[in-house]
């Protein structure tokens, strides 16, 4: 069962990024400006957000399966209907309301815990998590790939079969789980600022998560722009296998959960943001030169570096989300589904404003500027990883 999750978180969150190597055929195919081309990437992202705080807390409220069964099949007609737009506000309502949809993920995590015993539920959330972070990681390349082939509209046909066929699986398999809630949907919305203001340990998690995500985004943002230029030269295939280089990270995921079963969650932590600092200044050394490094003359090398960054800042970002999901689906667990839709509408409001600063400072710094902004979202949660041990 462990497996199917992972495998359906993957396939589920695959829409939400998919669309970022599609932005040009898009944009031609429905005559959108190049100035507001950045919708299109923002508007399942925007959606899912949205979900997190509207969508996920009736998991608290309703009979998990169905809901979830039924969330898997809106989302399954949306991106058929994305596939057929002709016009340009159908095909952006559609893709909005497929993110929307998609936050059926944040239902499909606390469903694993749910299925699982308390002492294996971190090795069994960071297992669906590397479903996840493998979804993220591979849904531009593969993308990018089949959009060549086939054509852009292909990719969301595929994607509404795919996930019409998990929602009808899904529909056999997982069991029931009716929450034990006398709240009404108005009630528990107000309870999400009651939750973010009394659990301390959310609090910490949706603020580190937030910063994690920010330099996550940061660097895949802008590492595209930074790869096109010399000495790298590199095409859309060269991008693309680049992109896959950070897939390697999943690996992350499963020994992080198990770090934290066994009680070392707190090491495992400090890894995680030594690998997210090691990142940025190896980004620094290979893209602009930290350190006095000939980066023209050892474009090979610096290639590699570039490798080596975004297999540790996506290694130390999952693990560093693994431990701190854990944390939280130990909490209430008649209130997982709030608490989980909580934590991630954070981690994609910091990607959100990581993605948004990182443009900034590209324009403004070129590489070096995006590396210093890394680093310091990285420090941030280094410093306050160290201020928590110290209380």
């Amino acid at each position: 069962m462990t497996l199917l999750f992972a495998a359906a978180v993957g396939v589920i969150v695959t829409n939400l990024y998919a669309v970022q190597p599609l932005l040009a055929a898009i944009g031609v195919t429905m005559h959108i400006p190049g100035g507001a081309i950045g919708l299109i990437a923002m508007l399942p992202l925007l959606g899912y957000t949205c979900g997190q705080f509207l969508i996920v807390p009736l998991s608290d409220l309703h009979e998990n399966r169905r809901l979830i069964v039924r969330l898997l099949a809106g989302c399954a007609a949306c991106l058929g209907i994305a596939m057929f737009s002709a016009q340009t506000w159908l095909f952006l309502t559609a893709i909005f309301l497929a993110g929307v949809l998609s936050s059926a993920i944040q239902m499909l995590v606390p469903m694993a815990a749910f299925m699982s015993e308390e002492a294996h539920r971190g090795r069994v959330i960071g297992n669906v998590m590397s479903g996840l972070m493998l979804g993220i990681m591979l849904s531009r390349p593969v993308a990018g790939w089949l959009a060549s082939v086939a054509g852009w509209r292909t990719v969301y046909g595929l994607l509404a079969l795919i996930v019409a066929l998990l929602a009808l699986v899904l529909s056999r398999v997982l069991p029931e789980r009716h929450p034990q809630q006398t709240q009404g949907y108005r009630d528990i919305l107000k309870s999400l600022w009651q939750l973010l203001c009394s659990e301390r340990v959310l609090q910490y998690g949706a603020l580190t998560g937030a910063l994690s995500m920010a330099a996550y985004m940061s660097y895949w943002t802008t590492v595209a722009l930074l790869l096109v230029q010399q000495p790298f030269s590199l095409g859309a295939g060269g991008i693309a296998v680049f992109a896959l280089v950070g897939a390697s990270a999943v690996c992350a995921t499963p020994f992080a959960g198990r770090a934290g079963d066994r009680g070392r969650g707190r090491l495992a932590s400090h890894v995680s943001h030594l690998a997210m600092l090691a990142a940025a200044l190896i980004a620094g050394v290979a893209g602009s030169g930290w350190g006095g490094f000939d980066v023209h003359a050892h474009a090979g090398l610096a290639l590699v570096l570039l490798g080596v960054a975004a297999i540790l800042l996506d290694g130390g970002v999952a693990a560093d989300q693994t431990l701190e999901r854990r944390k939280i689906n130990l909490l209430s667990p008649q209130l997982r589904g709030r608490l989980n839709g909580l934590f991630v509408g954070f981690l994609f409001i910091g990607g959100a404003i990581g993605a948004a600063l990182s443009g900034l400072a590209w324009k403004l710094g070129g590489w070096s500027a995006v590396c210093l902004l890394q680093l310091l979202f990285s420090a941030t949660i280094t410093g306050l990883a160290y201020g928590q041990r110290g209380r």
